[in-house]
């Protein structure tokens, strides 16, 4: 691992700081926008599903794209429309043209996730994969408060006398227009460019890649004599049909579950969180306070996930973080008090940021890279979908029986999602070409971490 990867996890986070700014930009205006426009339940329903609708269009598209024509080339198209869509939110004259919008928006933000974890994969070593894609994601989480502070700041404000809402889309157009430049100057995926025959192209990259390694007193292992000589295993381009044919079918299914029901366990907290704190007594001021706080955890969830991926097991992760969203979040549908609601906001936070960390890992070592992205897409969808189809039943429920039957509902699909993520292959510390071949838990090689006992003397490339 060198200063040259991390300058490109470095430009990875600085794109996903954008995209999750986006992500909760709805949560802390949703009250504003409602009262703004005179959303009523059919009208807000199509309002929360525009960018997810948008997501879904984006991630099956733009995912398989990217297996096309490259990770890089993806990466400027999505966010030339996030940041288009972005700009064209702040001046919206009147909430269809807002809708449509966020629509644009949605199709950056589908394509872009499944490509930033595609392109992390593809260069992260194995034995330190985990701790620099968590480092990506958590950069990324520090725009979680950062969007709640500027709510607090500006949401019932109007600078120079625009509403503080258009400030907010504006400050995140801006933010995406830079990343644009900063990303102008990442590589290929060289794993990509092997994979449709562009060898020499990748041996060009990769060889920047050693010569940084070398400067920081690496030194390539001496060459193998003739007898010794293997030819280089070089990653077949596959098929589309082979996501749902053994050994990748299993963990296609596995991964579908996760993403789907996904959304339904933290929808209550994420997009109905202020209109639920409004249903207890709380006013917009109180509730949005309650917000910021609960969302200082999300920075500080994703930092843990950094220490703890390499650490343990990626699925028994997972479940233990589903099972403790799903408790937790319970009890936040059912609390009364202020205190309560910040730290259960707060816990139930932490815990997500890790969840969402090692799923995130989790999925980008499950597939081979001529389908890395594509898969990414396609799953990612999935929970797009799931997460349009949620306000249409979930709002119903809400006004129909309650915060807690909500959570309750969210509760239930998570604990679902544990149990299947139990079932899936080890991981951690294996090279992803070893990953591809194992089709059960049990069939998965040694990791390429050395033991405790060795790793003081051993040398890691």
């Amino acid at each position: 691992m060198t200063a040259h990867h991390k300058r490109f996890v470095n430009v990875m986070a600085l794109g996903n700081f954008f995209e999750i700014y986006e992500l909760f930009l709805t949560s802390v205006l949703l009250s504003t926008l409602k009262n703004t426009f005179s959303l009523n339940g059919p009208t807000l329903s199509v309002f929360l599903a525009s960018t997810v609708v948008g997501s879904f269009v984006g991630a099956v598209v733009v995912g398989r794209v990217a297996d096309r024509i490259g990770r890089r080339g993806a990466y400027m198209i999505t966010l030339s429309l996030y940041s288009a869509g972005t700009i064209a939110c702040a001046c919206a004259p009147d909430i269809w043209t807002l809708i449509a919008c966020r629509f644009v928006i949605g199709v950056g933000l589908g394509g872009e996730l499944p490509v930033t974890d595609s392109y992390l994969a593809d260069i992260l070593p194995p034995a330190r994969r985990g701790y620099y894609a968590a480092r990506a994601y958590t950069c990324a989480h520090v725009a979680v408060p950062v969007v709640g502070l500027l709510g607090l700041l500006l949401v019932d404000k109007a600078p120079f006398g625009v509403a503080g809402w258009r400030w907010m889309f504006a400050i995140g157009s801006l933010g995406a227009l830079l990343t644009f430049f900063v990303r102008r100057g990442l590589p290929e995926s060289p794993r990509w460019l092997e994979t449709v025959g562009r060898t020499a192209e990748a041996d060009r990259v990769t060889a920047v890649f050693e010569k940084a390694a070398e400067a920081e007193g690496w030194r390539p292992p001496p060459m193998p004599t003739k007898e010794e000589a293997m030819p280089p295993a070089v990653e077949k381009s596959l098929p589309v049909r082979a996501l749902f044919r053994a050994p990748l079918a299993r963990r296609t299914a596995l991964m579908a579950l996760l993403w789907a029901l996904g959304p339904i366990g933290y929808y209550g907290f994420h997009n109905l969180a202020t209109l639920a704190l409004e249903a207890k007594g709380f006013d917009l001021g109180s509730s949005l306070t309650f917000m910021t706080l609960s969302l200082l955890g999300s920075p500080l969830g994703s930092y843990l996930s950094m220490h703890i991926v390499d650490r343990a097991e990626r699925k028994w992760i997972l479940c233990v973080a589903l099972t403790a969203m799903a408790v937790i979040g319970l009890a936040y549908g059912y609390a009364q008090s202020p205190v309560m609601i910040t730290v259960l906001g707060f816990c139930f936070t932490v815990v997500t940021n890790i969840k969402t960390n090692a799923t995130h890992i989790y999925q980008l070592e499950q597939f081979p890279t001529s389908l890395r992205t594509t898969a990414n897409g396609w799953l990612f969808s999935l929970n797009r979908l799931s997460s349009a189809a949620a306000p249409f039943y979930m709002i119903p429920l809400f006004y129909g029986a309650g915060v807690g039957a909500v959570f309750i509902v969210g509760a239930a699909a998570i604990l679902l999602a544990a149990i299947a993520v139990a079932f899936g292959v080890r991981t951690r510390g294996l090279s992803l070409e070893d990953i591809s071949t194992a089709s059960r838990p049990e069939d998965s090689p040694t990791p390429l971490i050395p033991s405790p006992s060795t790793r003081a003397t051993t040398r890691k490339p």
